[in-house]
């Protein structure tokens, strides 16, 4: 990664790193928050998970998501029980558990699509 797309990351800017564990097979990648919603909105078999805890996602979370907590004990079992098939869209508050999670997730076998910039980052 060169020190620019490394600011960007973090900085916001980068409209995606892709990462495919086979050709053709499922990635794992970072969105800006534009790039995030438009291939949400576009995917046919999309599915949104906030994965702050049930207090942060009783605050206010994006419309249409489902709450599977990171730091849950449960985690990997509620993870275990989704369908691979699906695209998944994961987003916590800054897009750090979620880049967590979307490796985890990723290499289970998952799609997975992750909000780099936090929640703070979709346009509503």
């Amino acid at each position: 990664m060169s020190w620019d797309s490394f600011l960007k990351n973090i900085f916001g800017g980068a409209e995606e790193a892709t990462e495919t564990l086979t050709e053709g097979g499922p990635s794992n990648q970072n969105l800006s928050g534009r790039a995030f919603k438009e291939q949400l909105q576009a995917a046919e078999n999309a599915v949104l998970l906030d994965v702050r805890t049930a207090g942060e996602y009783a605050g206010g979370t994006i419309p249409g998501a489902k709450n599977i907590d990171f730091l849950s004990p449960a985690f990997l079992q509620k993870v275990e029980k989704l369908d691979k098939n699906a695209t998944y869209f994961l987003f916590c508050r800054s897009g750090n558990r979620s880049g967590q999670a979307c490796k985890l997730m990723h290499k289970m076998g998952f799609d997975v699509k992750n909000l780099s910039g936090g929640v703070g980052s979709y346009p509503f």
